[in-house]
């Protein structure tokens, strides 16, 4: 899911879509309009989910797509590798999240942890 708004209306530390890509905006430089133009807005950002950092420089009353991101919380019901079976809290689905290499040890089975979901893909925050 995603809604559209106006480039000069994000602020740091939101999300926008780059590259059909939900990513967190790091830094906005906005530049002046000059004699024959508008004014640009260069905004640098990183993936949520992939980690790669994006940037894109449009006019700041162009649109673009801002990402809806929702944290969500899950009870674990196996681990298998380096793989996580989670069942969400509030629909009870079941589905399988990778397990970052910072958490390794710290998901236990029975416990309650917190993810992150948007646009279809799923992340352990």
């Amino acid at each position: 899911m995603k809604d559209q708004t106006e480039i000069g209306k994000i602020k740091e530390g939101r999300y926008i879509v780059i590259e059909d890509e939900p990513c967190k905006v790091l830094g906005i430089a906005t530049s002046k309009p000059g004699k024959h133009g508008a004014a640009k807005a260069r905004i640098d950002a990183v993936g949520i989910f992939d980690g790669v950092k994006r940037s894109i420089v449009q006019p700041v009353s162009a649109k673009t797509y801002v990402p809806i991101v929702d944290r969500k919380s899950g009870q674990v019901i196996s681990i298998a590798g380096n793989m996580v079976q989670l069942m969400d809290m509030k629909d009870y689905s079941n589905f399988e999240i990778l397990i970052p290499e910072d958490k390794k040890g710290q998901i236990e089975i029975g416990k309650e942890i917190v993810y992150i979901e948007s646009m279809g893909k799923r992340k352990i925050d």
